[in-house]
């Protein structure tokens, strides 16, 4: 049996003799982590607080439009109010006729009575021509004002109402918004809430303008000949 000679060990132990095979590994990925901000429970976490504050603000307008409208109900302005009175009114301030007729849409949108009633105290006070345009630019500036005080407390928090039919109009108002807003004006006229519903969506205030003028355009002129012709027959 032949052995290895002494002298020659030290040579065989050198690290070019020892010849340890490689293992080929290749590089690990690390684990892929779900992204906070993109998973469904993340994006329900972040938008829970927004929702909270839209309803608190839909709170506090509720709370605003409620004692406006026991306030004028206590006084009874609710019930003394009709086209007559509202006629006599504005003919006792004589100058400040128009900008009383004003003032006195824009609050009643704002507690809910009816605004084509001040629309017939228009006719009744300066005539079908008139009283038809003055009922018009009425409208445009009640509405028009109470969109910004509604929307000013309340925000646009109508969408944090999980109500489906609500859903469906706010989605064509998100996609043909003008077009929405004249079919439902057309439909429910100078309707409080219907003024309150606008204000609260995400309509913007030019395509709610436009909405309106021309939403309401047919109703008012419609208005006009009847309660002319309503107004001539009984009392004229």
């Amino acid at each position: 049996m032949s052995t290895t000679p002494p002298a020659l060990m030290p040579a065989l132990l050198t690290p070019e003799a020892i010849m340890i095979p490689e293992t080929s590994q290749e590089p690990t990925a690390p684990e892929a982590s779900p992204d906070p901000v993109s998973s469904p429970e993340a994006a329900e976490a972040s938008a829970a607080p927004d929702r909270r504050k839209r309803l608190l603000r839909m709170g506090l307008l509720v709370l605003l439009l409620g004692g406006l409208f026991a306030l004028a109900s206590a006084t009874g302005v609710l019930n003394d109010i009709d086209p007559e009175r509202i006629r006599q009114i504005v003919a006792a301030a004589g100058w400040w006729g128009f900008a009383l007729y004003l003032a006195l849409f824009t609050l009643g949108i704002l507690v809910q009575i009816p605004g084509m009633m001040f629309v017939a105290a228009a006719i009744v006070a300066y005539g079908q021509v008139s009283g038809g345009v003055l009922g018009l630019v009425g409208a445009m500036v009640a509405t028009s004002i109470n969109f910004w005080i509604v929307r000013g407390v309340g925000g646009r928090s109508l969408d944090a109402l999980p109500i489906k039919p609500m859903r469906k109009i706010l989605d064509r108002l998100q996609t043909s918004p003008v077009q929405t807003v004249v079919l439902l004006r057309t439909l429910f006229m100078l309707a409080p809430l219907l003024n309150y519903a606008l204000a609260l969506s995400n309509v913007r205030f030019r395509d709610f303008f436009v909405g309106s003028f021309l939403g309401l355009l047919g109703p008012i002129a419609l208005a006009t000949i009847f309660f002319d012709f309503f107004f001539n027959l009984f009392f004229g």
